[in-house]
């Protein structure tokens, strides 16, 4: 799911979709208005599930997208290989994930983890 918003409303560390892609925002830098049109706007984000730098350029009345980003906690029920099993602890549905190579480690069964969900992709949020 999706909101949209003009460009000028956006703020770092916030969220914006950029290429159907969820993206969090590193910098924005205006320009100030000029005798033939109006002020510009480069927004810098980076993906939020693949990793990739990303750019928006253009006036700041451009419309772009927000996703709606949640955070959520679930219990990890099994693990086999790098597949994890895991239950939402809001509404106790069951669903299985890949575990990166780096959290490997902290997926245990019987544990609490965090996790992100933003248009329909999932990804750990483990700290």
């Amino acid at each position: 799911m999706k909101i949209q918003v003009e460009i000028k409303e956006l703020k770092e560390g916030k969220y914006v979709v950029v290429d159907d892609e969820a993206c969090i925002i590193k910098s924005i830098s205006k320009s100030k208005p000029g005798k033939h049109g109006s002020a510009k706007a480069r927004v810098d984000t980076i993906g939020l599930f693949d990793g990739q730098k990303r750019t928006i350029l253009g006036p700041v009345s451009d419309k772009v997208y927000v996703p709606v980003v949640e955070r959520k906690n679930a219990q990890v029920l099994s693990t086999a290989g790098n597949i994890a099993q895991l239950m939402d602890m809001g509404d106790f549905s069951t669903f299985e994930m890949n575990i990166p190579d780096e959290y490997k480690d902290r997926v245990r069964e019987g544990e609490e983890v965090s996790y992100i969900t933003a248009m329909d992709k999932i990804k750990f949020d483990i700290r």
